[in-house]
């Protein structure tokens, strides 16, 4: 039986410069799928995966959220039915 996992792709905006150090604590985040600077309104994009939709919610608001340098994050999730 295969099992969905929750999804989110979280873009962040953060202070000019501080991208790659960013990135490279993300990276060390369990559940950071992918971390890639990107071009636009946002700094960085990131691909997650947790069991619950709840765990995601953790990692956001304790790990993602409180990294130096990072101002603001806009969350997307994935539609569980559509997994």
């Amino acid at each position: 039986m295969v099992r969905n996992l929750a999804v989110a792709h979280i873009l962040i905006n953060c202070d000019s410069g501080f991208e790659r150090e960013i990135i490279d604590q993300l990276k060390t985040i369990d559940g950071v799928k992918e971390a890639r600077n990107i071009f636009g309104a946002y700094d960085i994009i990131i691909k997650i995966e947790r069991p619950t939709h709840e765990r995601l919610r953790d990692i956001i608001a304790w790990k993602i959220s409180k990294i130096n340098h990072v101002r603001t994050t806009l969350t997307l999730l994935g539609i569980e039915s559509q997994m």
